[in-house]
């Protein structure tokens, strides 16, 4: 088969080129439809249990994902509390209020909160904290003085060193973000000030990285494609014929992202770098190719028949080693995450598309080269075969191998236990923020402001509390009133039965609750004087129960919340948090006479409800529905971290476990959690487990296909030693120079997993294709490393090389995946080049049965040729 295909290439190279010009063509039309999601909320399937209560938390509680501005002055005496600065702040606010995307009225700056003060006995008074900026320092004075009274307000919307004042930006989309934030930046450059102004907030984080990465991958994938031309063309020296390789991998790249685009896939964070990861993997084959093909040919010779021969010895390890790495990166496919899904399994499809385009699309250009073109070719390959640099170096590789086989498996060895101890040193974590250089302008803001604030990172601790019997409850104390007046001769049933029909099957007991207690009301009023005591008691019940079903207004409760934020204060791992116990206490506060020891929590449940109704009042009640749901059956603490590393999240959730362990919670109440730095938590951990497992079994089925290519579980075995030490190198040094484990490093394995295994692969098939030839180890070691050994190193500096410019880009990610990348290739190079040999020598007389390999002092003859 293999034979058929490489003849059909080169007697029709033509139509081969032109078929795949049209697929390229066809599918590389469809890149225009791209849709762009940067959210790593879609890390998690839509289904996904957190992200579903997290949306229906939002829901509930009107909460929006935000943006935060910020303002510095560091000059004056009294920090932001001067008039110029609130002036500025009362600008940009009402500019904000203009900006479509924006929750106008959730909008959350000094500009439009209230100041809650004490008008009288018993009254309080709801005014702007500043309905228009001060013109004194004293009036200025006075608004930090108000802002001190207000725990809801004090180190959140000003900073508790008063240098720093927030604007909290709601809006309707996270992907409005980076428009949103790049429109206030676009009225700031219009102050006039000495003041510092910042933007900052995970929504802004991550569409912002999502326009940059696509600038990014628009010079990135580019730039690589010109470093592998210009590295191809120091190795082969005609342009004519590397052309080939670079035409192939814009082609694999062009259908690949085309596929996968006109198959209705959004383009990710993870999807955007496939492109770069393709295209130096792309050229990989065709590598092997042209070196075997450079060698081989001479001036006069059928370049048609050069290429039969060196594609008899170079198809199947070709064949095979594009099979193990896409299935290092189809196993990604086994992972929970759905953007990585679909990396994995394009990234796969991409090498093998570019296995299918290297035997038939590479044959077939070289079949429509010139005589010319192919003997400068082979000029430059004859010269450089023993001259050269790099044979010079790969032949010194050979020899030391030999000569040092037992100090090399010792050294391995330890590098292996090394690294595994490195690896137990990684740390799993990550941030969306820190997806950007130090200096970028977001790093930056998000240093300034949460070194100042609270906290700009938002979590949720929801707690909903549900007696699932309270309607049983109720219509029996309810059918007691009703059977003590059939007793009394007074017949009020079929009345009861009209307004209560629906109680045993209601999903909303306390909001039907209400409903009933106005028409009881109704009914009391109306009543004779023989019929009213009756609907009295079931109006009186009615009321009771309403008031015990608003289980978030009881003393208990709010003491809960209170002791419960207390304790995560004392943690020093949450900057602030906020709470209707909070709301409650500073109404109340008002209320009772302003004075600081009443600021409590109220003794009854009937003067929760009183104080709470009081700040209905107030300019923006539905403040206090972003905190708990109008039945009072659900409320939600407000969390402010400064940090939004995923480790330090799941120290905080570790906190709320250990508290509620040592505190249960109350009976019928349950805890959960939402907001997008405890999300950001769960798609990593999904990420982390979903990766091991992908890695273990990609892991096993390699070797199970080196098993069945090499004829033996020996070999097999034999192969899986660059890979396996490769992998673990990688991750020691990771552990021991204290990178995190974030998303970049996560897909590395499957990267390592299918690079590392593809020299090894070369290697042990072309020895023991040339040992079964020459039946001599010396031989056989010396033929080695030339050519085969040559072709090799020009893969791995090819794709090591390719890599660098992700060195120079502005995103972390992309500087990881250039960085350990080049690492990959020059140690799965080295591991195979140096190792192996070892290995197998000393293993010679179980892998070469046929020879008995003396283990010492063995290297390759200097004057071999390939």
């Amino acid at each position: 088969m293999k034979k058929q295909i490489v003849a059909n290439s080169l007697n029709h190279p033509k139509v081969v080129i032109f078929a795949v010009f049209l697929i390229t063509l066809a599918l590389g039309a469809m890149i225009p439809r791209i849709h762009i999601d940067t959210d790593p909320e879609n890390m998690l399937p839509a289904d996904e249990p957190s992200r579903v209560f997290h949306d229906e938390v939002k829901e509930k509680f009107g909460l929006h994902d935000m943006i935060v501005v910020g303002i510095v002055n560091n000059n004056h005496a009294n920090g932001i509390y001067n008039p110029d600065t609130l002036k500025n702040l009362h600008d940009i606010s009402k500019a904000v209020e203009s900006i479509n995307g924006v929750i106008r009225q959730d909008l959350m700056t000094l500009s439009n909160v209230d100041n809650i003060t004490q008008e009288g006995p018993g009254t309080i008074r709801f005014q702007w904290m500043m309905q228009s900026p001060p013109t004194t320092d004293a009036d200025a004075l006075k608004i930090k003085q108000a802002v001190e009274r207000m725990p809801l307000l004090s180190n959140t919307m000003v900073s508790g060193d008063g240098k720093a004042a927030g604007i909290y930006v709601p809006i309707e989309a996270k992907d409005q973000s980076y428009r949103i934030a790049s429109e206030i930046q676009t009225f700031i450059d219009t102050i006039e000030t000495t003041d510092e102004f910042h933007i900052t907030g995970l929504p802004i984080a991550e569409d912002t990285f999502g326009v940059e990465m696509f600038k990014q991958m628009a010079l990135s994938a580019p730039l690589a494609g010109l470093v592998i031309f210009v590295v191809m063309w120091y190795f082969f020296r005609s342009f004519s014929l590397i052309t080939a390789p670079m035409l192939m991998s814009v082609a694999v790249v062009i259908i690949t992202m085309g596929l996968l685009i006109g198959s209705g896939f959004t383009v990710h964070i993870m999807s955007s770098m496939i492109p770069i990861f393709i295209m130096p993997i792309a050229v990989v084959d065709s590598i092997h190719l042209l070196s075997e093909f450079g060698d081989n040919y001479k001036p006069g010779k059928d370049p048609k028949k050069a290429v039969k021969e060196v594609m008899d010895h170079l198809f199947t390890p070709m064949l095979y080693t594009s099979i193990t790495s896409s299935i290092g990166f189809a196993s990604l496919a086994l992972t929970p995450i759905p953007p990585v899904q679909v990396f994995g399994l394009f990234v796969a499809f991409g090498i093998l598309l570019a296995f299918l385009l290297t035997v038939t699309f590479i044959p077939a250009y070289i079949a429509l080269l010139s005589p010319k073109q192919l003997d400068a070719l082979s000029k430059k390959a004859h010269q450089d075969e023993h001259s050269g640099l790099l044979a010079k170096c790969v032949r010194w590789l050979g020899e030391f191998s030999l000569a040092k086989s037992k100090t090399l498996m010792v050294l391995a060895l330890l590098v292996f236990g090394g690294s595994l101890y490195g690896i137990k040193q990684i740390e799993i974590n990550d941030n969306p923020v820190l997806w950007f250089e130090k200096q970028h302008p977001l790093r930056i803001a998000d240093k300034t402001l949460n070194e100042h604030f609270a906290g700009t990172y938002n979590a949720f601790i929801v707690l909903e509390h549900e007696n699932k019997n309270a309607a049983e409850q109720f219509l029996a104390e309810a059918n007691k009133i009703i059977k003590t007046a059939n007793n009394d001769g007074i017949n009020i049933q079929q009345q009861w039965q009209v307004i209560s029909k629906d109680f045993s099957s209601t999903t909303d007991f306390s909001e039907d609750l209400q409903t009933l207690v106005s028409e009881l009301d109704e009914l009391s009023f109306e009543a004779n004087e023989t019929m009213a005591p009756y609907w009295d008691d079931l109006l009186s019940l009615s009321e009771d129960t309403l008031s015990s079903t608003k289980y978030f207004q009881s003393p208990e409760a709010l003491a809960y919340i209170e002791d419960l934020q207390e304790h995560l204060q004392q943690s020093g791992l949450v900057g602030k948090s906020n709470s209707i116990s909070d709301l409650v206490k500073t109404v109340y506060r008002e209320l009772q006479g302003g004075e600081e020891e009443q600021f409590r929590i109220p003794d009854s449940s009937q003067a929760v409800a009183q104080t709470l109704l009081s700040f209905l009042g107030s300019h923006r009640p539905n403040d206090l529905y972003h905190m708990v749901t109008p039945d009072y059956q659900s409320t939600a603490l407000w969390l402010q971290l400064k940090s939004g590393d995923n480790a330090d999240m799941t120290k905080v959730i570790e906190v709320v476990d250990q508290y509620i362990a040592q505190n249960p919670l109350p009976d019928g109440v349950s805890q959960d959690w939402a907001g997008l730095t405890y999300i950001n938590v769960i798609w990593q951990d999904a990420m982390v487990k979903g990766m091991i497992g992908s890695l273990a079994s990609a892991f096993v089925a390699v070797l199970i296909i080196m098993v069945i290519l090499f004829r033996s579980l020996l070999f097999g075995l034999v192969a899986m030693i660059p890979l396996t030490l490769t992998i673990t190198f990688i991750y020691g040094v990771i552990g021991f120079i204290g990178k995190d484990y974030d998303m970049p490093v996560a897909i590395l394995s499957s990267l390592t997993l299918g690079l590392s295994i593809d020299f090894a692969i070369h290697f042990i098939e072309r020895t023991r294709s040339v040992h079964a030839t020459t039946g001599n180890w010396k031989e056989t070691m010396a033929h080695m490393f030339e050519d085969p050994a040559r072709a090799i190193s020009r893969n791995a500096i090819v794709i090591a090389i390719g890599f660098t410019p992700l060195l120079a880009a502005p995103l972390m990610p992309y500087k990881t995946v250039g960085i350990f990348l080049a690492t990959i290739m020059i140690v799965s190079c080295l591991v195979t080049l140096v190792l192996l040999p070892a290995v197998m020598q000393s293993m010679g007389r179980w892998l070469f049965k046929s020879e008995t390999i003396p283990v010492d002092n063995i290297a390759p003859e200097k004057t071999a040729k390939a």
